[in-house]
């Protein structure tokens, strides 16, 4: 069997049984992730270093080649067949090379499709602000990012521009006009594209992962001059996202930072996938802006975060461990998964 008859053969199996990630390595066979659980495809030859360079060189053009081999890392979106597209990382381990890819469903799932909170429907009312998406990697930020800008596609006439490395999920013609740029082919930096979007007309600017300083503080300026900004951080809450930021600016700078942001965030999606006997459900803590927390953030009392969040339910917002519980009370969860992703397992307890 070719190289790349070999890598199809592995792309199709990983396709037919859902699996989210693909994993080629050196000594290993090769491995599937299938519901958070890894699957060594023991059926398969263990995979040698000569292999491993075969299969990562077959995923790869010249151009990526050459950003590899300078690198020794490259992301990319790697298209197979039409059918489906992978997110890839290939890297070198132990001067082997090694391969990562992450499968990315062809159709955007919806908001009710995901089982995500109704309320997150709430942020599509709004024009302009800063909007985050946020939690642990691997855990779904980028499909509920993606249902989100899909149905603003679908239902209002904007210019959407996304700033992604890679691009993921290709939005479908709606109503909008959707721009992707990728990081590498399309611009250089996501600061520079940040900046640069303010000059072409957007309405709407998803950010795929806010990295630094300077590209926080382009997606703050886009929020308060008049768009509506989406953007993920690998934080586990509201209150450490809100940390996060402030933290990555110089102390001269944290006072003004967080005035910004209590004036420009709308609001902050922290989530969960949680193991259930035969699929993941999302948990997720929402939260919005209103007056109690813009002065929470202008007076750096973020500890105070979670506390309004309980005490807010009417208002559309919700805790990581109340919405665990609401899985848990629906029978999607069991006991142990609620306790082992809260937060807070003492507060879990006392609500179950």
């Amino acid at each position: 069997m070719t190289n790349d008859s070999y890598l199809k053969k592995l792309l199709d199996l990983a396709i037919k049984n859902n699996a989210s990630d693909i994993h080629f390595s050196d000594g290993y066979y090769p491995v599937f992730r299938i519901n958070r659980s890894l699957i060594f495809l023991n059926k398969e030859n263990l995979l040698n270093a000569e292999e491993c360079k075969k299969l990562a060189y077959s995923l790869m053009n010249e151009n990526q080649i050459e950003i590899f081999l300078n690198e020794k890392e490259v992301d990319f979106s790697y298209n197979f067949e039409g059918r489906a597209r992978f997110r890839v990382n290939i890297f070198f381990k132990m001067g082997t090379i090694s391969s990562s890819l992450r499968l990315i469903p062809q159709r955007i799932k919806t908001i009710s499709e995901l089982n995500l909170p109704s309320g997150i429907k709430s942020f599509l009312n709004y024009n302009q602000g800063l909007i985050l998406v946020v939690g642990p990697s691997s855990h779904g930020k980028s499909s509920t990012l993606a249902a989100i800008i899909e149905e603003i596609n679908q239902t209002k006439a904007s210019h959407i521009i996304t700033i992604e490395d890679p691009v993921e999920y290709i939005f479908s013609k709606g109503k909008s006009i959707v721009s992707q740029r990728e990081l590498g082919t399309d611009t250089k930096s996501f600061a520079g594209a940040l900046r640069a979007s303010l000059r072409e007309d957007p309405d709407v600017i998803m950010v795929g992962e806010m990295r630094d300083s300077e590209t926080m503080a382009a997606a703050i300026t886009a929020a308060e001059t008049g768009h509506l900004v989406f953007a993920t951080l690998h934080t586990n809450s509201a209150a450490q996202t809100i940390h996060r930021i402030v933290d990555s600016f110089d102390s001269i700078q944290q006072s003004q930072i967080r005035s910004q942001l209590s004036g420009s965030l709308v609001g902050i999606i922290s989530q969960r996938l949680i193991p259930g006997s035969n699929n993941l459900f999302p948990a997720c803590e929402i939260l919005f802006n209103n007056s109690a927390i813009a002065n929470i953030i202008r007076e750096n009392k973020i500890y105070e975060i979670p506390l309004v969040i309980d005490t807010s339910m009417e208002s559309g917002m919700i805790s990581l461990n109340r919405s665990l519980s609401t899985l848990l009370k629906n029978g999607k969860i069991s006991i142990e998964s609620a306790l082992k992703y809260s937060n807070n397992p003492r507060e879990l307890k006392k609500i179950i």
